[in-house]
């Protein structure tokens, strides 16, 4: 390995993940946490801290070689002061969690959303790599986004560009989480599919998904609508098909603003139903009249999974600091 070394942090809803990374991208040793709830920021920031001096004992380092840290959060981050503005399923939202990471580790440190760096991990390690613009998408229990246009991460003007799961679709359509309503978000994340399998099961419609979820509707895993596709169960195949037809909708509104070259899917509900999904992804995209004679945007898989985050913020504080 190359002196020095990386730390990436992936913050999210139920865990924290923490990997020492190479210069060029090689993760020498990874940790995992789970995300307090309900404790305040200050015990987040505290689990975010010790994943950080855990990982870099792991790896047999020692912090005076930590070239920097890069941390992805869910929700919008005002990069400049290195504030979570608000982060909706993690309490940190005000924290100065860069400015406690410097102070605690003696080293820069480069934050943003969890996944805007995401993609821009798929653009430095993954399935963007060599594409100068491309979306990535990653539909879970919302729908991220990010763009890379001319070979550079978008961030807008106050560090939250790519909020792609909030386009809106119909303003007359079901309410999002976010407060308004007919977004992507309502119509494509795993929470609105749950959602419309309970409404359909209430209106009467057959499936086997309440076996196949060990009697639970709460939550549904993506592993088990996986199993219900397999199993050609009607209800699930229709709200499936429905929501991968909004995807694809918004891919289409999306690819109008950027002429993206492809769009890169990621997430856990693409990892067990992006063979479902993403065919059904491609034949909007085939079918937008505006674009048709532009040529080809194809729709791919994400190559980096779970790493992903922790390589983009890797990807950021090389960067940035």
């Amino acid at each position: 390995m190359a002196k020095g070394f990386y730390v990436g942090v992936d913050v999210g809803g139920t865990k924290i993940a923490a990997g020492l990374v190479s210069p060029n991208g090689k993760i020498q040793a990874w940790e995992k946490a789970s995300t307090p709830r309900g404790k305040g920021p200050a015990e987040v920031m505290r689990v975010i801290a010790r994943a950080v001096r855990d990982v870099i004992r792991d790896g047999g380092r020692k912090t005076r070689k930590l070239k920097g840290i890069g941390i992805g959060v869910p929700g919008l981050v005002d990069a400049r002061t290195g504030t979570v503005l608000a982060a909706p399923n993690v309490d940190i939202a005000g924290h100065p969690i860069a400015a406690e990471l410097r102070r605690r580790f003696d080293a820069g440190v480069a934050i943003g959303n969890d996944v805007n760096l995401g993609v821009l991990g798929e653009s430095w390690l993954g399935a963007g790599r060599g594409v100068d613009d491309f979306v990535g998408i990653f539909p879970g229990t919302g729908v991220g986004g990010g763009v890379i246009s001319g070979g550079r991460l978008l961030t807008g003007a106050h560090g939250a560009a790519g909020e792609l799961g909030h386009v809106v679709l119909d303003p007359k359509g079901p309410r999002c989480g976010c407060g308004a309503r007919g977004c992507l978000e309502a119509y494509a994340s795993r929470t609105a599919i749950e959602h419309a399998i309970r409404t359909g099961l209430r209106a009467g419609e057959r499936s086997e998904i309440v076996a196949l979820n060990g009697g639970r509707l709460d939550v549904i895993k993506s592993k088990v609508l996986a199993r219900a596709l397999k199993r050609r169960d009607p209800l699930v195949a229709r709200v499936m098909r429905a929501a991968a037809e909004r995807l694809g909708d918004g891919c289409v509104a999306v690819r109008h603003c950027f002429d993206p070259e492809m769009f890169v899917f990621g997430g856990g509900l693409i990892e067990a139903c992006g063979d479902f999904i993403l065919p059904i992804v491609r034949r909007r995209l085939a079918h937008d009249a505006l674009f048709r004679k532009v040529g080809p945007c194809r729709a791919v898989r994400s190559r980096l999974g779970d790493d992903a985050v922790v390589l983009g913020a890797v990807a950021l504080a090389r960067e940035t600091l």
